[in-house]
């Protein structure tokens, strides 16, 4: 026993730069006077905790390693990233707002004028460790240091696929300034980054940087990057105005309605980025599937199609049981069903929503054909396929059907 005590011991102690720190002192004073912080943690719309899977560990690991579906979540093929260049990125956009996709949630939005980085994240893995941990599918479409001067750095929340240790030590050496959700300028400054350029919002807090407004917007999700996870850290979306354009970033999130008010009070957007990916049946709070997503962007629009929808949070790395190509062609069957224009840029292709819109199926070309469980007619025999993170046997059955 007293051998056990000592191993836990050391393997406590042992605590990765990349875990970041806890806030404390002011900022967690600050933290604990939030609407939002009841009995000791931050919660979601609606009153409810920091939404977890609702699946054991051992579920989650048996439906991951699962050997019928594994093969299906990543490409069979080398995925087309665009040759993104300087010169892509340089000039000015010609209707004063361009969006570049540069996988997962990472975006370099230019508004108005300004430059906006949303969610980067260089680093070959999301995961504390350089050794171990979801891997990158496809390269960074353009070095961050290719990428040129960025006014303002916004995440959204303190996973390992939104916040990246080694790209904020990169990027705290530069001018930029960082809008984060309450708690987390604990990491960023723990990393590097001075106090002084950090602007820590709660819900519906706004800050200013030159001419944007950029506003903390509720969302469903949940935080934590160490073991112990002290739900002290916000999680949000993001919205940003310019003097023409506003866009909006859902970070992670499950659907609610509350989009619906935040569409009321800081829309209608010309752009939305939009979490399709890393959706299941284990988790069905904390990520949206594309037809929610679809849904969102809607909300958020008044309810009726307007602007671009921009599917974010899939294709770069392995985080959940559906086919690997399934968000892309979900959310392009659900986007024309609801007449809704939707991007879809290859990882690193810039794009203006105000002009000529990519809408090639890319993927294609890099995965095996993807089964389409959700264009069943009404009343057809009951079966989501990876829809939503199916039992091996109903995805078994359907690539079987697809095969034939």
């Amino acid at each position: 026993m007293t051998g056990l005590r000592s191993q836990r011991f050391g393997l406590g102690s042992l605590r990765p730069e990349a875990f970041g720190a806890e806030p404390r002192g002011e900022r967690l004073a600050r933290i604990r006077r939030s609407p939002h912080f009841k009995d000791g943690v931050f919660q979601n719309p609606g009153g409810r905790g920091g939404s977890r899977p609702d699946a054991s560990s051992l579920e989650l690991a048996k439906a991951f390693f699962d050997k019928d579906t594994r093969p299906l979540r990543s490409p069979s093929g080398t995925v087309p990233v665009y040759p993104t260049t300087l010169a892509d990125i340089a000039r000015p956009p010609a209707t004063g707002l361009r969006v570049t996709w540069l996988g997962h949630s990472s975006v370099l939005a230019e508004i108005d004028g300004h430059r906006v980085l949303f969610d980067p994240v260089w680093g070959e893995r999301c995961s504390p460790f350089s050794f171990a941990g979801p891997k990158r599918l496809h390269p960074v479409p353009v070095p961050l240091t290719a990428l040129g001067p960025v006014d303002v750095v916004v995440i959204s929340h303190d996973h390992y696929d939104h916040l990246d240790m080694p790209t904020i030590k990169a990027l705290a050496g530069t001018e930029t300034v960082f809008a984060v959700p309450l708690g987390v300028g604990a990491h960023l400054e723990h990393w590097g980054v001075s106090a002084d350029r950090l602007r820590e919002l709660d819900w519906q807090e706004a800050t200013k940087v030159g001419g944007l407004t950029l506003t903390a917007t509720p969302a469903r999700h949940f935080c934590g990057r160490g073991l112990r996870n002290a739900q002290q850290t916000l999680w949000a979306s993001w919205t940003v105005a310019g003097d023409r354009h506003r866009i909006y970033h859902s970070g992670d999130t499950g659907y609610f309605e509350g989009f619906k008010g935040i569409g009321a009070e800081h829309g209608p957007f010309d752009a939305t980025m939009i979490q399709i990916g890393a959706y299941g049946e284990l988790w069905p709070d904390i990520h949206m599937t594309p037809e929610e997503g679809v849904r969102a962007h809607l909300d958020l629009q008044g309810g009726a199609p307007h602007g671009v929808l921009l599917p974010i949070h899939w294709g770069t790395f392995n985080l959940a049981m559906h086919a690997w190509a399934e968000p892309g062609e979900w959310t392009a069957d659900a986007a024309e069903d609801a007449g809704q224009t939707v991007a879809l840029p290859r990882p690193g292709q810039p794009f203006e929503p105000g002009g000529e819109i990519p809408a090639e199926r890319w993927w294609r070309v890099a995965a095996d054909p993807v089964t389409a469980p959700w264009r069943r007619k009404p009343g057809a025999a009951s079966g989501t396929g990876t829809a939503a993170g199916a039992a091996p046997a109903a995805q078994a059955e359907l690539d079987l059907a697809s095969d034939g």
